[in-house]
């Protein structure tokens, strides 16, 4: 097992790598920007090493001055959490020749899965169900317009190089078709320095369901239930919940089997996510894979027991999984609201400023996730995400109840934030029915 660990995130994933690393006796290294010298990361950890001003690209993205801390520590290991460099296959190959052991999968691996149209490929070879679309990259619009036209419309065009909704456009016919590729591959091109497209016959109103894989490096893979994502504006997830109403017993095998065949198909080691898409007849189809820890984690480790973030690290350190398939059993519901510093009034607006007064609930099946406190202010350089408060509950019924009364509990004062927004939807009929799909938000409240 590793003696020390850099973590090369902040904010709460960042405590919560920190916690981890403590309760297994590994001492930990926080790095921060001058925006987050106050930050409650770098006072958790046993060293804090600051690498460089608020800008995300001279800090947190810094790969240089994150591998010298890393070595001026004499840190054996970094876990780079989600978001920043954690799908950066670059940054793992420079661990790699610093002999740094990255927390994650392989540079192979996150630049096969990185690739959406590779993926794609991959996936089709194993047996995996896609989107109907293309089976080989596009790069002009002649070539993209002939696919559609085998597609069918309304066609999906995606970014092989996207994410967070960047070079993702939906055509309607062939008439609107080449504006709409040539803007999302414009995009790819200035986001992504990449040009390489692929489409998908549009999916309207479909759920996100995710699964939960864990791999080690004796070939063990097991999967961890799924997660309902739907309720999500402009791509970005705002409530997560396992298990999905949506699923049904046979189908929730079915899924789950399909996501270890995901895995293997690609050698896969360390926590990862298998993402699909369930249209209205109950048919799921592979969307992407997620190399790293994600946000919505602890929702999972509520209804399985298990500790994602110590098997990860465990896994790094080449040791096989603590939990085998047969002793997953999925117990109760589990629900994550996200409370991000903005504005819903006003268009979500970011919304930095000093929390002057914080108080968060507790109580039986109550998680809060976060790195604020009183006193704290928000800095205006990254991600709007503040706290993650995750419920656990017999059912979802329940569940739903002990949020809206965690959430009635929470007092965040000094800046705005989303809490009676997501409090809202919690009491919106369709969710507490279960009649989600991603065009939740923009149906009821757009």
């Amino acid at each position: 097992m590793f003696q020390k660990i850099l973590i090369a995130n902040r904010g709460e994933i960042a405590v919560r790598i920190i916690r981890a690393c403590r309760e297994l006796g590994i001492q930990t290294v926080a790095v921060y920007s001058e925006a987050d010298r106050d930050a409650l990361h770098t006072q958790l950890a046993d060293e804090a090493v600051c690498i460089g001003p608020a800008q995300a690209s001279e800090s947190y993205l810094n790969m240089e001055r994150i591998l010298s801390a890393t070595i001026a520590t004499k840190a054996e290991a970094i876990h780079p959490g989600f978001g920043f460099l954690s799908e950066n296959s670059k940054f793992v190959e420079m661990c790699e020749k610093c002999n740094v052991a990255f927390i994650g999968p392989s540079a192979t691996l996150i630049n096969k899965m990185g690739n959406k149209s590779e993926a794609r490929r991959t996936m089709m070879e194993a047996g995996v169900p896609v989107v109907p679309g293309t089976r080989e990259p596009v790069y002009t619009l002649e070539a993209a317009l002939e696919a559609a036209r085998q597609i069918g419309y309304p066609v999906m065009i995606k970014a092989s190089s996207g994410g967070g909704g960047k070079g993702m456009r939906i055509a309607e016919s062939e008439e609107e078709f080449p504006d709409n590729f040539n803007t999302a591959q414009r995009e790819s091109i200035n986001a992504f320095g990449d040009d390489t497209m692929y489409l998908e016959r549009y999916v309207g109103r479909p759920r996100h369901i995710e699964v939960q894989i864990i791999a080690d490096k004796f070939g063990n893979v097991v999967q961890l239930g799924e997660r309902d994502c739907s309720v999500q504006r402009r791509h970005q997830k705002l409530i997560e919940e396992s298990p999905s109403c949506a699923i049904t017993p046979s189908q929730r095998e079915e899924i789950g089997r399909t996501a270890v065949l995901a895995a293997r198909a690609v050698g896969y080691e360390n926590a990862g996510t298998i993402e699909f898409l369930l249209d209205r007849t109950g048919e799921f189809f592979f969307m992407e894979m997620n190399t790293r820890i994600q946000v919505e984690h602890p929702v999972t480790e509520f209804v399985s027991g298990v500790d994602l973030i110590k098997e990860q690290i465990s896994i790094a350190a080449g040791l096989p999984l603590s939990v085998r398939q047969e002793d997953i059993s999925l117990r109760g519901h589990a629900i994550e609201c996200r409370i991000n510093a903005e504005d819903p009034t006003r268009n979500f607006m970011p919304c930095p400023g000093t929390i002057e007064n914080l108080h968060v609930p507790g109580g039986n099946g109550v998680r809060i996730d976060t790195a604020v406190y009183t006193g704290y202010a928000i800095p205006p350089n990254y991600d709007s995400m503040i706290m993650k408060v995750i419920v656990y509950d017999k059912d979802r019924e329940s569940a739903i109840a002990k949020m809206r009364s965690t959430l009635g509990e929470v007092i965040i004062e000094g800046l705005s934030t989303n809490l009676d927004f997501q409090y809202d939807i919690l009491n919106q009929e369709d969710f507490i029915t279960g009649n989600v799909t991603t065009h939740f938000i923009q149906e009821h409240y757009e």
